[in-house]
């Protein structure tokens, strides 16, 4: 084992650690908080809120890989990676002092505590189904705050899709999912050059053509920031008009009040990224407007066929059985940092960089088109409308303006009121993150896949879009009580992609 664990370090390019677990009576000895305390600061506006009751969101990163996962290895490199940032090492407490207001106080990290290693039967039936219990089982609850606020479990279980699988669980507070997917994928190397980062693909803004004359390129100027400033207006309005009292339309995946505390069932399928991309350059679309128009198809046969009175047959109803109009409204969490897509951790820690850790994310509210087409590529049409109406507009901005000013003049009480009347009176919550290009190891062991999702949040469901490479996973985070089948709502959403994509190959679009 030895060997071994020092071949994977050298060839990280990474030395071990010895990890400070001590014992209880050396702990003792320390100061009576173990904590550093010139090195305090306080929490974030945003960071308190989700220390609200109703607003106590982790995030689950579930990380399959192709070989088994030692676990002195990932603990001796842990302390030169995620250790480094103080949110990961710092403990949350309430400033006594400062009328309870939280503060970050550094801490020594006994890593006994964060990495969890279940002894477990590696010739077990149904080990997906243990998998997927277990991380049901784990969103029961929370993680003690007399340390810091993550762990980390390691499973060496044998899975349809993986050799093992690693499990963080990250409280909300410690980062938004920008910012805590640029700390995860710091961890990583590729596989294929063991001191390289990952590659993240970054969107290429599209110039404008100026072949317009002066004053028409002056008219296409007003006319375009004209359009901006009425959809903004339009949007903020709906936001505040939510907020007050505009409710989406009673659906089967809108959850019951008190649905933030509940257990929850996450589900993934993987599709290939290179069907997307076809449907995308037929189209001549986006990635995000196929992934969405897809969960859009996906959503409208699953409720087609509850509508139709089957509930757990998986072939879907042919007949139209949906109500005339279903308000369905996603809230889509926005990353409204200047620069735009995941960034390198390094320049995140810098306290001037342009991008900023923490949580910055802004809310659109996303209306979800729920019929049955006659057309699939009528799902992307839609989406792709939508999309490049809300892309004209500021209301992640302004969402996110108005609920800092709401933290700054009547307290983290009220913002998690606002915030959560917001996500109660829509239906669901949706993302897409951007992966890595190519292959990459967690610490010297190969990634297969990589899954993200959340609990705590008061939404029954929340889907993710995560790619990786040639794949696209997507994941489904569920409240049974309200979507009792949630792997055939996630089937529904691959096999849309399937006809989707037989319609373009059919129409002779590619």
């Amino acid at each position: 084992m030895e060997s071994r664990n020092g071949f994977r370090w050298r060839k990280q390019g990474l030395k071990p650690i010895e990890t400070k677990t001590g014992s209880k009576g050396e702990e003792e000895n320390k100061s009576s908080s173990g904590q550093r305390t010139a090195e305090e600061e306080p929490l974030s506006p945003s960071a308190r809120l989700f220390h609200e009751p109703n607003f106590n969101v982790y995030i689950i990163a579930t990380l399959g890989c192709k070989t088994r996962i030692y676990p002195d290895v990932v603990k001796a490199n842990l302390g030169h990676t995620l250790l480094k940032h103080p949110r990961f090492s710092s403990l949350q407490v309430e400033d006594e002092e400062n009328k309870g207001e939280m503060k970050w106080v550094r801490t020594e990290v006994d890593l006994e505590r964060h990495v969890v290693v279940p002894d477990l039967d590696p010739n077990m039936d149904l080990p997906d189904k243990f998998l997927e219990d277990y991380i049901y089982n784990l969103s029961k609850t929370t993680i003690d705050k007399s340390q810091p606020l993550w762990d980390l479990h390691l499973l060496n279980l044998r899975t349809s899709q993986s050799e093992a699988v690693g499990v963080f669980r990250i409280h909300h507070s410690l980062g938004d999912g920008t910012s805590l997917m640029s700390l995860l994928l710091a961890c990583t190397r590729q596989m294929n050059d063991p001191l390289a980062l990952p590659t993240i693909p970054i969107r290429k803004k599209q110039g404008r053509k100026n072949d317009r004359r002066g004053f028409w390129r002056i008219m296409f100027m007003l006319c375009s920031v004209f359009q901006v400033f009425w959809n903004s207006v339009v949007d903020v309005f709906m936001f505040m008009a939510t907020a007050l009292l505009l409710k989406d339309t009673e659906n089967p995946f809108k959850g019951l009040p008190g649905v933030e505390f509940t257990p929850r069932r996450i589900v993934y399928g993987t599709v290939s990224l290179d069907d997307i991309k076809l449907v995308k350059n037929a189209m001549n679309t986006t990635v995000n407007d196929v992934a969405l128009g897809i969960t859009q198809a996906g959503l409208s046969r699953y409720i087609n066929r509850i509508y139709g009175g089957n509930k757990n047959d998986g072939a879907a109803i042919e007949m139209d059985n949906l109500p005339k109009s279903i308000r369905l409204r996603s809230t889509l969490l926005v990353n409204i940092r200047p620069s735009a897509g995941i960034q390198a951790l390094a320049d995140m820690m810098e306290k001037d960089a342009e991008a900023k850790w923490g949580n910055w994310i802004g809310y659109v509210l996303l209306p979800f088109t729920i019929a049955i087409r006659d057309d699939p590529l009528d799902y992307v049409r839609d989406a792709k409308a939508t999309i490049d109406r809300k892309k004209r507009s500021l209301e992640a901005i302004y969402t996110f303006s108005i609920a800092e000013l709401v933290l700054k003049l009547f307290g983290v009480k009220a913002a998690s009121a606002l915030s959560h009347r917001i996500m109660s009176h829509t239906t669901m919550c949706f993302s897409n993150l951007v992966g890595p290009l190519e292959e990459i190891g967690f610490y010297g062991h190969p990634i297969v896949f990589l899954a993200p999702s959340s609990y705590g949040q008061p939404h029954a469901l929340m889907i993710n879009f995560q790619s990786y490479i040639d794949k696209m996973t997507i994941v489904l985070s569920v409240d049974e009580g309200t979507i009792p089948n949630p792997h055939q709502l996630c089937d529904d959403i691959v096999e849309s992609l399937g006809l989707i994509k037989d319609a373009v190959v059919t129409r002779g679009l590619v």
